[in-house]
């Protein structure tokens, strides 16, 4: 914001880009309550045909100094451009797969090349590429302290493979348990990272060993259990349910792995009276969802909030006090001093 403060004062423009649309109202409120309104332009993918083409005339009549979005936003008719801003270099979101297929990390440092302007990529574990590009040109900065020099969080491993042996089948840490129950008593808030939308990761035939899967890139079917659909989470092929093996014809179908939905319905189970809210695709859909949830945890202080990769996204909520992330075989708590 400093950076960006004085190239407005020489009369030029400025481009920042964040890897994920979830991130663009946060980003948004800071650069308004600094900037003001009428300077800023949003462009991301998530904005209606007309929204993004009232948002393209405002920047190509300079009525917009600052653009901030998602990756599409490098393309945007800035005039007198003087900075570009990427924040979170390292994730591969920048990159698209789509036709027409480009790198917006590529396409920023020609920008600026071409222009004669500074590029600044941020990033807590960079990008290899970018790490060494940027380390031969002798351009690394390094921020030894953290923001207002905050400690780092009290981290704790723990195997659940030892939880299973104490009797411990819930998806649940013993320990992990007692800190959720804390944190409600405390009125505090916990967020619970689990990168796996949807209800059970597959189904399975336990007699002859059949697995749904995809026509189309033949991996497996995830299970949503509040449309009793099976769905690709790659091209977006879905089917209805089975309850009788398409091959043996047994109904010994069984549900395994996790998602957030079940994760979400084991949270409701073992704690009836606490507020719970998830953030996924499957509930992102709508037109300012991501705005909705977010604003919804932090302003009504929902208790948990459960999510995969959205909620990890550098958001700041000074009364999360408590974060979960889970592996297949271990839970991680990260406890915030």
């Amino acid at each position: 914001m400093q950076l960006i403060g004085k190239i407005l004062e020489k009369g030029k423009t400025a481009i920042v880009l964040v890897p994920e649309i979830s991130l663009t109202p946060q980003m948004v409120e800071r650069f308004i309550a600094r900037f003001g309104e009428e300077k800023i332009a949003l462009l991301h993918s998530k904005l209606s045909v007309g929204e993004r083409y009232d948002e393209w005339k405002r920047i190509e009549k300079n009525e917009a100094q600052i653009v901030i979005g998602a990756r599409s936003a490098i393309f945007a008719p800035v005039d007198n451009l003087g900075i570009i801003i990427i924040d979170e270099e390292h994730d591969a979101s920048y990159k698209s797969d789509m036709t027409p297929k480009y790198n917006a990390k590529e396409i920023a440092f020609y920008l600026a090349k071409q222009n004669n302007i500074p590029l600044v990529l941020g990033s807590a574990t960079p990008d290899l590429e970018t790490y060494y590009r940027v380390s031969k040109e002798d351009g690394i900065l390094t921020l030894k302290e953290r923001a207002n020099n905050s400690k780092l969080p009290n981290v704790e491993i723990i195997d659940m493979k030892k939880e299973l042996a104490l009797g411990n089948k819930s998806m649940l840490s013993i320990r992990l348990h007692e800190m959720i129950e804390k944190n409600i008593q405390n009125k505090k808030q916990t967020i619970l990272f689990l990168n796996r939308r949807g209800y059970s990761t597959f189904v399975m035939c336990r007699d002859c060993g059949y697995t749904a899967t995809c026509k189309k890139c033949n991996v497996s079917l995830t299970y949503h259990i509040r449309q009793n659909k099976l769905k690709c989470h790659y091209c977006g092929y879905e089917r209805d349910n089975f309850t009788e093996c398409p091959e043996c014809k047994s109904k010994n179908i069984r549900y395994f792995g996790t998602g957030t939905q079940k994760l979400e319905a084991e949270i409701n189970k073992v704690f009836p009276n606490a507020t719970t809210i998830r953030m996924d695709i499957d509930t992102v859909s709508k037109k300012n969802s991501y705005e909705d949830i977010l604003n919804k945890f932090k302003n009504e202080n929902i208790d948990i909030l459960i999510g995969t990769q959205m909620v990890v996204k550098g958001h700041h909520f000074p009364n999360v006090t408590l974060v979960r992330s889970y592996s297949s075989r271990q839970q991680y708590v990260y406890v915030r001093i």
